[in-house]
């Protein structure tokens, strides 16, 4: 089956070495909506400047957990990057969810940063400015040209995973080691 027809919503893109895009060199992203108009996703390796609790202390919401506010928040790419993304788990409603997989959401709505806050939220979230897009076959296009790896999307390395090891161990999970391609070196 070919690259076209296959929907990358749940799966990771990694990008491969030679990406010389500064919004997408060495990140991950997590392919949260894809169809024949084109696909969403957040990056999720690459943090901001920002913690969660400056983000809420702007929002005007106040939150007493201090190692949630001191988590960072990520650069999820460069669409939309003054709105917040949320990817969780759980199964509560919340205004304005969008189901990536069983079991994982990307929300876009206040009130669960405000039940975050309060301690209610969801049990491994995090946060992002920004996402990324891609129009009608750019991605395709892109996969094409070997500009990205595909992987199963893992929640662990999503939710667990120190930043900086994700986009190594995203792609020795389906056993590429980026550090041994030609292109990482800059050598043919």
């Amino acid at each position: 089956m070919s690259a076209a027809n296959d929907n990358l919503a749940n799966q990771l893109l990694i990008a491969l070495p030679a990406l010389a895009d500064p919004n997408f060199a060495r990140s991950v992203a997590l392919i949260c909506q894809h169809d024949e108009q084109g696909a969403m996703g957040v990056v999720v390796n690459r943090a901001s400047e920002y913690t969660l609790g400056e983000v809420l202390s702007q929002m005007g919401i106040g939150s007493d957990d201090e190692a949630l506010c001191a988590r960072p928040v990520l650069h999820g790419g460069p669409v939309h990057q003054e709105r917040g993304f949320v990817l969780h788990d759980g199964d509560r409603g919340w205004d304005s969810t969008l189901q990536v997989a069983d079991g994982l959401y990307l929300t876009t709505s206040r009130d669960i940063l405000e039940a975050m806050a309060a301690g209610e939220g969801p049990r491994r979230a995090l946060v992002a400015l920004g996402c990324a897009g891609w129009g009608a076959g750019q991605l395709e296009y892109e996969l094409g040209e070997n500009t990205w790896l595909t992987a199963p999307m893992d929640a662990d390395l999503l939710f667990d995973l120190p930043l900086e090891r994700r986009w190594q161990t995203a792609a020795g999970r389906i056993g590429v080691d980026l550090f041994r391609l030609a292109d990482y070196s800059g050598h043919a």
